[in-house]
């Protein structure tokens, strides 16, 4: 008895066959299916909305800055994350120096007002007045002398600007200034 042949082409065959496959297949695939064009959303869907997301944004930072201890850096990062650009570069700049020269702070700010002045829900910009208590804040230098002058008011009014994240999922301050003016005088 002879032993079986096997049934499969040889292998030049085989390749001129699978060749062949592709080929036809590659001609009768469906054209690929384009992907859309992710159009802007908008970061928020009102001003409402703009505002209260605001606000949790600056009590989440009034929060984190109550925390910060300047003789351990470890304690600016969360106050670090809810900034942007210019509130960013100048509260590192400050927190660095505070850190340098052995400046120590007592008490809580507290915030008492938060004013929506203007909100963009579509780009996710939103500018607000808050006034802050700052009457049981300390601040001390290295030898534990009081910096704090005796011209401070006890509150304070800020300018803070907000702007959306990549997303539009989160606001980040990205700019705390002094107002003029006696806003926040009761």
């Amino acid at each position: 008895m002879t032993p079986a042949t096997p049934l499969t082409p040889a292998l030049p065959t085989r390749l001129a066959i699978l060749a062949a496959a592709v080929a036809l297949l590659a001609g009768c695939a469906p054209d690929p299916v384009p992907t859309p064009t992710p159009t802007p959303t908008a970061a928020f869907a009102s001003e409402e909305e703009a505002f209260a997301a605001a606000e949790a944004t600056y009590r989440a930072y009034n929060d984190a800055l109550n925390q910060v201890d300047f003789a351990k850096p470890k304690t600016f990062e969360p106050v670090y994350s809810l900034l942007s650009e210019t509130a960013a570069d100048s509260t590192r700049k400050a927190f660095s120096e505070f850190h340098a020269e052995g400046i120590r702070t007592a008490g809580a700010t507290h915030y008492d007002s938060f004013i929506g002045v203007s909100a963009d829900p579509r780009n996710g910009v939103i500018n607000a007045d808050v006034c802050t208590d700052v009457s049981d804040v300390e601040v001390t230098n290295a030898s534990g002398t009081s910096i704090v002058s005796v011209d401070r008011p006890p509150r304070q009014s800020i300018s803070v600007r907000f702007v959306a994240g990549p997303g539009g999922d989160s606001l980040t301050i990205s700019e705390l200034e002094s107002s003029e003016g006696d806003r926040c005088v009761r």
